[in-house]
């Protein structure tokens, strides 16, 4: 009896057009089928936000054998809900996300859309891995990802991962030599140092544009930002958890502070 293919779902950050997705979608082609729910616009930093007051609509754009393309008008995790529980005739045995234009390394993991559909995913019990390379380049190079890719995918069809776990995995752009492997790491503690920039549209109103800068002093080698400074790629077991385990027994004295009035 012939095995069957796994099922994939699939969504982004970028936009129904962009070289990273049309990629990712290429490969995982290659291990199973595949149902793709794009975005219609860039969501990027849209983190973990869902649409709950505006309506969602979801078109169907192709339908082949091992491939069904729908685009919706809402954000990656709307993207996520729609594709599990509506779109696909079975639950996805993994759901991939990317690949982003731009890493998702430190703490723009917090900002990213393309990990809130990993996280959603996870949430809800299904496998999941997102991808992002580290050039915002449109046009940017991905086909030195080719392997690494196939290889994180077919290791995690075939193992699965730990029960609240899904991966981040990101890449350095490409250069002159070939990826050096890959390296299980921890998030570096790196942040966006913001600042709102002051403009005038053509009514003479203010409005704010926000920019800013990226400080990376947290670079050993033990985390993300160090691998793809020295050309890994990094992959992060990450969780949807936010709990500071560690200082729940510290903490226990505010269990004695009086509130009564």
């Amino acid at each position: 009896m012939e095995k069957k293919r796994p099922q994939i779902l699939i969504t982004n950050d970028d936009g129904f057009a962009a070289k990273g997705l049309r990629k990712l979608v290429s490969l995982m082609r290659q291990l199973g089928d595949v149902t793709l729910v794009s975005t219609d616009e860039v969501m990027s930093a849209k983190s973990h936000s869902c649409t709950i007051r505006d309506r969602l609509y979801v078109r169907q754009i192709q339908e082949e054998e091992g491939f069904t393309e729908f685009r919706c008008n809402g954000t990656p995790v709307d993207c996520v809900k729609l594709g599990y529980q509506k779109l696909m005739p079975e639950p996805p045995d993994l759901v991939v996300s990317g690949i982003n234009h731009g890493m998702n390394a430190a703490s723009t993991v917090v900002y990213s859309g393309t990990i809130g559909a990993v996280i959603e995913a996870c949430m809800n019990g299904l496998t999941a891995i997102g991808f992002s390379l580290f050039s915002l380049d449109p046009d940017a190079d991905f086909d030195h990802l080719d392997t690494a890719i196939l290889e994180i995918t077919r290791k995690v069809l075939n193992e699965g991962l730990p029960k609240g776990v899904c991966l981040n995995v990101n890449f350095p752009k490409r250069s002159e030599e070939p990826l050096k492997g890959i390296k299980v790491c921890r998030q570096a503690a790196c942040r966006w140092v913001e600042y709102f920039k002051e403009q005038y549209d053509e009514n003479g109103e203010q409005f704010y544009d926000l920019e800013g800068t990226f400080e990376s002093d947290d670079i050993t080698p033990d985390t993300d930002l160090w691998a793809l400074q020295n050309n890994y790629a990094s992959l992060v077991p990450t969780c949807f958890d936010w709990t500071a385990h560690a200082q729940i027994e510290p903490m226990k004295n505010y269990e004695s502070l009086s509130i009564k009035p």
